[in-house]
């Protein structure tokens, strides 16, 4: 946010300013919710949390250098104190208040939602808008009550291009965060299975999905899936003007900006080439792509970002150079690292649900039939976790993982959690080895030379652990293996020429 008055802050969050504290006080430009990552000049809030509370870190938020804490309580930091009756909303208040004086200068804020794939998709799009001009975007899966305006609060004098990944708990949760940016450009996805056990049906998930394109103005832009029924439906809900992503050759454009994906092929690591065609009002363009994500569903995700940025007025070429260099940004996001022995760990563990569990299961099978064909003897495993909040659907939807885990031709199923017997019975009865373990069972697992593992569960299972072990034998050979480079072999080769 721009520097402020204490006296400005204040009054934007509805708070009092405690003791003798000076309202002319230059507080920001930064604003934390951690005491830790306090800078000079920044602004603690202080919320409350099911282990600790930020109000018995004022003072460490102080001595970091915070100008001011926002507290629900007096806690004599030693620095200007704003109490405020909620932390949270205070924080929301301070978001809408720097996003609005913010569009009053030009930003454009391009929101992000569906039941997978958003983190990856922000990422993209996130690196997309960069390549034109100062953005901010969440880091990692900033996509809640919190996340979302304290995002908000890192967008300053110069930044033009704000990303918001948006998360639904319920319906009205995504409206609720749309008023807190007002989005310019509303993307969506996909809509899946995740959180049945939440919104009772996908159905209901569709509706609440479809709030981010709810409030669009007439001269922004919803950016939708047209290979996904209940995303392509919601253009019903909007009069913004409308963009479709697709990986269908057929589709009409029908006067729409169109982004199409085609000719996806992969190579033996899972990574894939596509040719991205732009049709708009001036005509058609096609450029080739090859991106160092791995999985068949980053193509979808990169179409869809590149739809997204495209329609903000980023050149379809500039997208696709950029498509061609992308980094892998957020951890433990099929992370893909291959050992010194040749080994490879698909780390997936940060989150899972019915549809991103079947597309890391996808990606797994075509790497896996890749390395076959090269090493016969490699052996594709995985080692999966529980999907959480899935409600009275959690049985059924682990049995299918078992069941799509053989389908993908996995070797052997290790499951862990609550869920497992269900995973394993139904992996056994498809006909392939499976066993309930342990974390630290799975974590000894004896991989092979060329061998491929995924690892992937809902993040409150934490199996990063797994593969951060599978790993760690090799760690510091890992590094120099080449396999572990996350550009595309077409990017390395580029790459070495302009050195």
């Amino acid at each position: 946010m721009r520097t402020c008055s204490a006296e400005w802050l204040s009054r934007v969050v509805e708070g009092l300013l405690l003791a003798d504290a000076d309202p002319e006080t230059p507080v920001g430009p930064d604003v934390v919710i951690d005491a830790r990552q306090a800078t000079p000049g920044s602004v603690f809030v202080a919320l409350p949390g099911e282990r600790v509370d930020g109000h018995d870190y004022t003072s460490q938020a102080a001595d970091n250098g915070a100008a001011a804490v926002l507290v629900t309580r007096a806690t004599n930091s030693g620095t200007t104190e704003i109490r405020v009756d909620d932390g949270v909303a205070a924080l929301s208040a301070l978001g809408r208040a720097v996003v609005a004086d913010a569009h009053t200068g030009g930003l454009q804020v391009l929101a992000i939602t569906g039941s997978s794939g958003k983190t990856s998709t922000k990422d993209i799009l996130a690196q997309l808008l960069e390549a034109e001009a100062e953005t901010v975007a969440p880091v990692g899966s900033f996509n809640n009550e919190i996340g979302v305006p304290l995002t908000a609060t890192r967008v300053g004098p110069g930044t033009r291009y704000l990303v918001s990944e948006m998360g639904a708990r319920g319906p009205g949760h995504i409206a609720w965060l749309c008023s807190l940016v007002e989005p310019d450009l509303s993307l969506v996805l996909n809509v899946g299975s995740a959180h049945l056990g939440e919104f009772g049906s996908v159905e209901a998930i569709a509706r609440a999905k479809g709030e981010i394109v709810d409030t669009l103005p007439a001269t922004g832009w919803a950016v939708l899936n047209r290979d996904d029924a209940h995303v392509a439906a919601m253009a019903q809900r909007t009069s913004a003007h409308l963009a479709w992503f697709t990986l269908d050759r057929e589709l009409p454009r029908d006067g729409a900006l169109l982004v199409r994906a085609l000719d996806a092929t992969a190579d033996d690591l899972g990574r894939y080439r596509f040719t991205l065609v732009v049709e708009t009002d001036a005509g058609t363009e096609q450029h080739p792509v090859a991106l160092a994500l791995i999985g068949r569903h980053q193509v979808a995700n990169a179409a869809a970002a590149a739809a997204a940025a495209i329609a903000v007025g980023v050149a379809p070429a500039k997208v696709a150079a950029t498509l061609n260099s992308l980094e892998h940004r957020s951890r433990w996001r099929m992370e893909l690292r291959v050992r010194p022995d040749g080994a490879a760990v698909i780390n997936d563990a940060y989150n899972a649900n019915p549809d991103s569990m079947r597309a890391a299961l996808a990606a797994l099978s075509e790497i896996g039939a890749a390395r076959r064909r090269s090493h016969p003897g490699a052996r594709v495993l995985a080692v999966v976790g529980d999907m959480l909040e899935l409600g009275d659907e959690a049985v059924t939807r682990h049995q299918q993982v078992g069941a799509r885990a053989a389908e993908a031709g996995v070797d052997e199923l290790l499951a862990i959690g609550e869920q497992a017997e269900h995973v394993v019975a139904a992996a056994t009865a498809a006909g392939i080895i499976a066993r309930s373990c342990t974390v630290e069972e799975a974590s000894s697992l004896d991989l092979a030379p060329e061998d491929v593992v995924l690892v992937k569960a809902s993040r409150g299972l934490a199996l990063e652990r797994v593969a951060a072990a599978l790993l760690e034998a090799g760690a510091d050979q890992a590094e120099d293996n080449p396999l572990n480079d996350r550009r595309s072999p077409a990017t390395r080769d580029t790459a070495e020429e302009d050195r």
